[in-house]
């Protein structure tokens, strides 16, 4: 018979303090989906390829099929719920739906997770910085053109002040 081990993780997720008992294999997105029923990361490659999994831990974007639940003890994780609720990425959205940079939407939480964070550290990014920064994330419905001009609207609108 073999002996199960889980650990115990306190980790803020969207703000909220969880505290739970974690297998030490468990991916930081399987986690969210399974144990805190937040399903807007998906799993798409499980190789930290497709970007379908993205949320942010303590600030940075990570990939959540490539980081365990243990490595997050103690830091603070976002997830599109999070973002979507605070409204940080309100004038994003806005825009994808503008562009229908979103079709099957599979891809969109990553790719809204992956854009917000070029939008915080790189707020005059060009066009190709942005397509660069986004080829990150897979998206097999859009051809990334909707996407890309959605990204580069917004960072034109921040850089005015203006809600895109």
């Amino acid at each position: 018979m073999t002996q199960t081990f889980e650990q115990t993780v306190s980790i803020t997720v969207n703000g909220q303090a969880q505290r739970c008992q974690v297998q030490p294999r468990t991916h930081l997105v399987d986690f969210l989906r399974e144990e805190l029923g937040l399903k807007g990361s998906h799993l798409g490659c499980e190789h930290g390829v497709c970007g379908a999994c993205t949320v942010r831990v303590n600030g940075q974007i990570v990939r959540g099929c490539l980081t365990l639940a243990v490595q997050s003890d103690g830091a603070k994780v976002d997830t599109i719920e999070g973002l979507s609720e605070t409204g940080e990425i309100k004038d994003l959205q806005a825009a994808f739906i503008r562009h229908n940079a979103l079709q099957c939407g599979f891809c969109s939480s990553g790719m809204l997770m992956a854009a917000s964070e070029l939008l915080t550290t790189q707020p005059h990014a060009t066009r190709e910085q942005v397509r660069e920064w986004m080829s990150g994330n897979y998206c097999r419905c859009t051809g990334y053109q909707a996407i890309v001009d959605a990204v580069c609207e917004v960072l034109a609108s921040r850089r005015q002040g203006v809600a895109a």
